[in-house]
């Protein structure tokens, strides 16, 4: 077969109708790189026999003598306009008044603070606010500045499970329903709760065609079946009927909780920073959308929940594998806290963009500690990871303070708590006796509580000396993060966002949500049998997007 007789054949097994003109054809990798990067109009390929791949955004239906014009090219691959708007749930966007099916997740003790919430708020981006550890006045004030600079949303607030300090839990979600804060993000659940059940039902009721309204929204993390079947189920009767009892919701409300479930979103949660089972994402987000297909049959729910994905995702690859699994939105956490508006310190914030894949650990959580559960931090530039297993081990190992060695108490006073362990008693009172009186007056009879919340001390604190910048505790910030910064760092390495002062979480949202879309397209166009040039082949932060 002779070569123009080859070229007619493929001609002819062209996929597409189309043609494209070759003076309206680019062949440039730059002029490519914007046309493949302009996602709101389609694209057609070609491959000129001298020029090699060519792009064009308009081609014509190949008709009767037309396909052998000389100056026009069969068209060899296409991709229509899909941008942002194709990715994931269009119902989560609607739901939530936001441009993005994406949110910044909570970071606690005003990590993800009033600036960082505010920011994406006004790019038309959902962010919760890091309630957790935070005291009921302190969380009121994020309130009260986050609804003047956000009247009409989007924002969340993070309500954390406290099994430790049930009060802190109840007093936010009073605060919560005192200031009509609308979006809620659940995290660290182990069950349902009262107090969370009480926020669901309280903003249930009828409009004047009978049907359900739900004002109060929850999103939910979770990491287990057993956990995310709670969620995804109406609250339960038993719980219903103690808030009833108590005036904390109405007969009615508890009538209507029975038909809705406990959340409208679940969160997949996977490798996270912080609190985390440390899921890989490709086992985790199948098996809870499996389950929702399951509850969904079961319940027949007139809105169906709806299930995303949150821990490892800091790329546009990352970003675009949990969409194609099905996630109908995504979350990220980590690669928040390097940015400007976060509530980390600079020497925190400068350490995270250094932050490899390799550089985080597991470290007990000061609010589940005496539970033995683990969270994951940093382990590259402080010794807080070390410090924290050894607190734990001790704590298995001895009932009381006044058990633990002389040497190794010394140890600890010396280079743990730099002060002794009497004297950080004194101050664990003194900060219970704001938060949750109840912890102390539990603790006085039971030395190994006492020993608990001692311990505790250093856990709470070290993650506010890493915001706050304290100087001269480096070496025991507790700086909570994923191996999603990690990788954002390689992806990002030798553009502007290197530079962690140019880091700025809106821009880092588009760049996830535009890369990944630009990446699907880039994925249709190989699995036609397109090789574009490497350097297209990702998408990667050239220029800022906000």
């Amino acid at each position: 077969m002779t070569t123009h007789q080859a070229t007619l054949n493929n001609e002819k097994l062209s996929p597409w109708p189309w043609q494209v003109e070759e003076n309206r054809t680019q062949f440039s990798t730059d002029a490519m790189a914007q046309i493949l990067k302009d996602l709101s109009l389609g694209c057609y390929l070609v491959n000129h026999p001298e020029k090699g791949l060519g792009i064009s955004q308009d081609a014509t239906l190949v008709s009767g003598e037309s396909a052998s014009a000389n100056n026009a090219h069969p068209v060899s691959a296409f991709a229509p306009a899909l941008g942002t708007q194709s990715l994931g749930d269009s119902e989560f966007c609607r739901v939530h008044g936001v441009k993005y099916a994406y949110y910044a997740g909570a970071m606690a003790n005003g990590i993800s603070s009033e600036e960082l919430v505010i920011a994406l708020g006004q790019a038309g981006i959902l962010c919760s606010f890091g309630a957790a550890g935070l005291i009921p006045s302190r969380v009121e004030q994020a309130i009260n500045r986050i609804q003047a600079a956000l009247p009409n949303g989007p924002y969340a607030f993070n309500l954390i499970h406290s099994p430790s300090e049930p009060a802190l839990e109840r007093g936010s979600v009073e605060l919560f329903l005192k200031h009509k804060v609308r979006t809620v993000e659940a995290s660290a659940f182990l069950g349902l709760t009262p107090q969370i059940v009480q926020y669901r039902a309280a903003g249930l009721s009828r409009d004047a065609k009978g049907e359900i309204q739900i004002s109060n929204k929850v999103i939910a993390k979770v990491s287990r079946t057993e956990v995310a079947r709670k969620f995804m189920e109406p609250a339960p009767v038993k719980i219903l009927q103690a808030l009833v009892n108590e005036g904390r919701i109405t007969a009615e409300q508890m009538e209507l909780a029975q038909h809705v479930p406990m959340a409208d979103d679940i969160t997949a949660e996977a490798d996270s920073g912080g609190h985390t089972d440390n899921r890989p994402l490709v086992t985790l987000l199948p098996t809870i959308l499996a389950l929702k297909e399951e509850i969904q049959a079961q319940y027949k729910f007139k809105i169906p929940l709806r299930v995303g994905s949150g821990g490892g995702i800091g790329t546009p690859d990352a970003a675009l594998a949990a969409f194609n699994m099905g996630a109908a939105f995504i979350v990220t956490g980590s690669i928040n806290q390097a940015c400007i508006e976060a509530g980390a310190s600079e020497h925190t914030r400068k350490l995270l963009a250094t932050t490899e894949m390799a550089d985080v650990t597991m470290a007990p959580a000061a609010d589940m500690f005496e539970m033995g559960v683990k969270l994951q931090v940093v382990k590259r530039g402080t010794l807080f990871p070390m410090r924290a297993n050894k607190l734990y081990e001790i704590y298995t190992r001895y009932d009381s303070i006044e058990a633990i060695p002389a040497d190794e108490r010394h140890k600890l006073e010396t280079q743990v708590f730099r002060s002794t362990l009497d004297d950080i008693w004194a101050g664990t009172v003194a900060h219970f006796n704001e938060r949750d009186p109840k912890q102390i007056v539990r603790a006085e009879g039971n030395p190994k509580r006492k020993m608990a919340l001692i311990f505790r001390w250093y856990l709470g604190l070290s993650s506010r000396w890493s915001n706050t910048g304290e100087a001269g505790r480096e070496m025991d910030y507790q700086i909570w993060a994923g191996p999603a910064l990690g990788a954002f760092n390689a992806w990002a390495k030798d553009s502007y966002l290197d530079n962690y002062q140019d880091r700025r979480a809106a821009d880092l949202a588009k760049h996830l949500m535009h890369g990944a879309a630009y990446l699907a397209r880039v994925n249709l166009l190989t699995a036609q049998g397109i090789k574009l040039p490497r350097e297209l082949a990702r998408w990667k932060p050239i220029e800022m997007m906000v």
